[in-house]
């Protein structure tokens, strides 16, 4: 098995983006791509394979998804982000080793993704995040060893953010000199605003 068959990273992807208006999936990005083409393919540049995970109501965007990458469609998304996670972490082989979280609304560059594997390979810590003046942003890496915890997280009890917590206090925190990494692009107007950021780097 190849490193990059070892390192996971799920898109959620399946929400029904009621703030924005307008499917995430498909809002332009930069280089001419999708929201969700850029993302995956900058996942798999810094070789992580990306499991998007879909509704039914925008599954067609599969198509949008570079070879290398895998899709999982959840047919109940309304039952809110942890249906999401959990159908990601099914398609996840044994001897993984670390799996990514990340929504669709939050497009990082290779640079940060690649920054955040090289921390979890030197340090191995439970959850690896990239973090802006003591502020946690995303995406958060979760090593193999968290495993059973990510298969129980539920909805009612606060999903993937009470394993966070659970395991605050030994998170590896990366410090990035830029805001962007706490980037969530919720409305018409967070996404505007950050586009126009984007472009002008």
């Amino acid at each position: 098995m190849t490193s990059i068959e070892k390192n996971f990273a799920i898109i959620l992807a399946a929400g029904a983006s009621t703030r924005m208006g307008t499917c995430k999936a498909s809002l332009a990005w930069l280089e001419g791509k999708t929201l969700l083409s850029y993302q995956v393919e900058k996942w798999l540049i810094a070789g992580i394979t990306p499991i998007v995970v879909l509704g039914s109501h925008n599954a067609h965007h599969q198509n949008d998804c570079p070879q290398g990458s895998r899709v999982v469609i959840n047919s109940f998304p309304n039952q809110g982000k942890t249906s999401s996670i959990l159908k990601g972490l099914r398609l996840l082989p044994q001897d993984f080793e670390v799996v990514a979280v990340s929504a669709v609304d939050q497009p990082r560059s290779t640079e940060v993704y690649q920054k955040l594997l090289k921390e979890y390979r030197d340090y191995a810590a439970m959850i690896t995040a990239p973090s802006y003046k003591g502020r946690l942003g995303h995406p958060l890496f979760f090593s193999n060893k968290l495993l059973p915890y990510l298969e129980n997280i539920r909805e009612e009890t606060a999903g993937l953010r009470q394993v966070v917590q659970e395991f605050y206090s030994v998170i590896q925190k990366v410090e990035f000199d830029t805001p962007d990494v706490l980037a969530d692009l919720n409305t018409p107007e967070s996404y505007k605003t950050f586009l126009e950021k984007q472009n002008k780097n």
